[in-house]
């Protein structure tokens, strides 16, 4: 609702920055009509900054006659709906973060430094000039005739987007004298009309079916877990409950937890439902790249809007559902600054916006199947895989007294050379990059650390040199033993990569196959990636060696192997979550093979076949093992039957860490809530700066977020509080 700058009040400014505190403006001296939602440009100190406007207040937070004027309204309507409105206000008060870093967050980069949403495309068409001087012919000029023949044989008027590619190089000039001329003229973006889909031309399993029947049937917000096996079609599913809402001039959005799964994902939606419908949004695009593809959906231009985490606070006009795809990976979740997980507040989103969201995963998280067991999720089941693709045979591969060529096992070599000699590929995971986690002496055992973490430095044999994964630090190879006493240069590789195992495998005599190594290291440039997975889709036999970036969402059809390296970590890990991070990343990697219409073989590589994880992963039975850990979360009082937050301090110096935690634990008085600590984080010195925690724990997520807010403000009063750097990370996902 409009409010009138003459009304009694001030105004109630967020800026754009990481300050809890909000601020009192007068309106400024030109009348203006004040909405919620507004960005508006203030004075801030000696200096001015821009934030949103929140409200109106009768009485200001000091004196008035201290309070100064808003400089400049930018936009003379809020930005964003009213549902996104309320949405964002959840999150400050759910994750206890500052409201102004919050609208900062979920607004693009140009937005945030004063720009315009862009405005409606201009479209050209045909004059009666134009379509006279057309009939009359232009011999001299026969650009500009084919120009305006193109507009001419068009339906109606033709956005500017679609001139570059029918005019050529040189457009804008042609369209500059065929204006100039008035035998074309700007004309304003037609109604759009609901599209018309074409019918699928993939045939559903009875599975699949149902559950895009019973997803169609919702009225309103429901949420849904389509929980499917690897290659059961869960993509499928998505673009048929998508096809009719499109239809009815509706729009979807749909999450993925990676950038690399967007090109894949990209071509089968525009395949659907046209090019021109379906956009990405991700971190690999430009500012005004975000800023065009997030303007056109505001305006319901987009049909489909596929995204990474961010991509959750774009704006649509006509929302008709959500989905997350892959809704159990920890990608999901912001690891620093505003720590959201997009999973979780798309569900909210759902709900304000009242449309059905839809959590897709062959590995669904603990906290969703938990939600699902109590009813709160309806859960769908694919237990199959599509069309006559068959789930893959599993073995494992006890590493116990075996000899090892680079962490590569005979059993896995021989399987490696079969499944070439038949025409085939294979894949090869083990989710470490560079050439060896380490490097350490062979004499006295001492491992190149990194100076400034508690971490060693990874080996990266092409470059030859050493890199820290933490903190970015970079070093020559040490030409002996950094041990004073020792001094030997007998320096050996400890562990694997990805690099060792490509390294390996080239050294072998008789794989005479490409080699193709994925993973942040080898696809570094824009549309590397890309290339690289077009060259696996064409099916020659070949050897794929990666790390995560491998491990799902993609359609491999000629992989019928996969190989997993190393398949120990995370049994053992101090996270609580190692288990079942762990088992859906293998489970997900186990995923990629058979799945087109020749038979696929796993082999796991284990010190551990009798655990009872591996026996899960045999058996590729996720639900069994998932329920497992439920049991043993629930017997121990961790999420999801609890809730819990984590207070992350770091300072220079051990003490200052600790006194902070210790002081910020004393301010707890909470009956129900419980601190633990503080405790030093898995990893105690990062870049130098050396790191503790605290963790709560609180039997209801309502009761943590009620307490949360009176503790951080006499937190906020601690001395030691302006000693270290401190941050709160409420439903952490991991330990840092």
């Amino acid at each position: 609702m409009n409010r009138s700058s003459s009304a009694p009040g001030f105004l109630r400014v967020a800026v754009f920055a990481p300050l809890r505190q909000t601020f009192h403006y007068l309106p400024c001296p030109t009348p203006w009509a004040w909405q919620p939602g507004q960005r508006v440009r203030v004075p801030f100190g000696k200096a001015q900054r821009l934030g949103i406007v929140l409200g109106l207040d009768p009485v200001p937070d000091r004196d008035p006659a201290q309070l100064k004027a808003v400089l400049e309204v930018l936009d003379p309507e809020p930005l964003l709906p009213a549902s996104l409105h309320a949405l964002l206000h959840f999150a400050a008060q759910y994750y206890h973060h500052p409201v102004g870093e919050i609208w900062a967050t979920a607004l693009p980069v140009l937005l945030r430094k004063g720009l315009m949403p862009f405005p409606p495309e201009t479209c050209w068409g045909l004059s009666d000039a134009g379509r006279a001087q057309l009939q009359a012919g232009l011999k001299r000029a026969p650009r500009q005739q084919q120009a305006l023949a193109f507009l001419a044989a068009q339906a109606g008027s033709t956005p500017e987007s679609a001139l570059p590619a029918a005019w050529g190089k040189g457009w804008k000039s042609l369209r500059d004298t065929c204006a100039a001329k008035g035998w074309i003229c700007a004309q304003a973006p037609e109604s759009r009309a609901p599209l018309q889909i074409p019918p699928s031309p993939f045939a559903l399993n009875p599975d699949q079916t149902g559950a895009v029947a019973a997803i169609q049937a919702a009225q309103g917000f429901a949420p849904f877990l389509l929980d499917g096996v690897t290659g059961s079609g869960k993509t499928a599913v998505y673009l048929e409950v998508i096809a009719p809402l499109l239809a009815q001039d509706r729009q979807a959005l749909v999450l993925v937890p990676d950038i690399s799964l967007t090109p894949q994902l990209l071509q089968r939606f525009a395949a659907r439902f046209g090019a021109s419908q379906v956009a990405a949004l991700h971190s690999g695009l430009t500012d005004i790249q975000r800023l065009a593809i997030w303007s056109r959906a505001r305006r319901g231009e987009l049909a489909v809007i596929i995204g990474t985490r961010s991509a959750l606070f774009t704006p649509l006009a006509r929302p008709g559902i959500l989905i997350i795809d892959e809704e159990h990976d920890s990608s999901l979740k912001q690891q620093d600054g505003f720590r959201y997980s997009a999973r979780d507040l798309a569900i909210v989103r759902a709900r304000l916006e009242n449309v059905p969201v839809v959590l897709g995963s062959a590995t669904p998280s603990l906290e969703s199947l938990h939600n699902a067991r109590q009813g709160r999720f309806r859960h769908l089941i694919l237990p199959r895989r599509a069309g006559n693709a068959s789930l893959p045979q599993v073995g494992l591969i006890d590493l116990r007294r075996q000899a090892l060529q680079g962490g590569l096992s005979q059993t896995l070599i021989k399987a490696l050379r079969e499944t070439l000699a038949r025409g085939e590929q294979a894949l090869l995971f083990i989710n470490r990059r560079g050439y060896a986690p380490a490097i350490l002496c062979h004499e006295c055992g001492w491992v190149a650390n990194c100076r400034r973490c508690s971490a060693p430095m990874t080996l990266h044999q092409g470059v030859r040199r050493l890199r820290c994964h933490h903190c970015g630090a970079d070093h020559a190879i040490p030409a002996q033993c950094g041990n004073p006493l020792c001094g030997s240069p007998q320096l050996i590789p400890l562990g694997q990569g990805t690099e060792q195992v490509e390294s390996v495998l080239r050294a072998l005599p008789d794989l005479e196959v490409p080699i193709q190594r994925i993973d942040r290291d080898a696809v570094r440039r824009k549309g590397e990636l890309e290339a690289a997975l077009e060259e696996i889709q064409q099916g020659a036999p070949r050897i794929l060696v990666g790390t995560q970036m491998l491990a799902k969402g993609h359609h491999f059809p000629q992989v019928t192997l996969v190989g997993i390296i190393n398949a120990d970590q995370g049994l053992f890990s101090a996270d609580f979550r190692g288990q079942e991070r762990l088992l859906a990343q293998v489970l997900q990697v186990a995923g990629r093979a058979g799945r087109a219409e020749r038979p696929g073989q796993v082999l796991i590589q284990t010190h551990h076949p009798d655990h009872p994880l591996m026996q899960a992963l045999r058996a590729l039975d996720y639900g069994a093992h998932a329920e497992v850990l439920l049991t043993e979360r629930e017997l121990t009082g961790l999420p999801p039957f609890s809730a819990l937050a984590l207070l992350h301090a770091e300072a220079q110096q051990p003490p200052q860490t600790l006194e902070f935690l210790h002081d910020a634990a004393r301010c707890l008085h909470h009956p129900e809530l419980r601190a633990q600590g503080p405790l030093p984080a898995p990893m105690e010195r990062r870049a130098g700066h050396y790191r503790a925690q605290l963790w709560l724990h609180a039997p209801r997520r309502e009761t943590l977020a009620q307490a949360l807010g009176p503790w951080l403000q006499a937190i906020e009063k601690l001395p030691s509080a302006r000693r270290v750097r401190w941050t709160l990370d409420v439903d952490p996902v991991e330990l840092l």
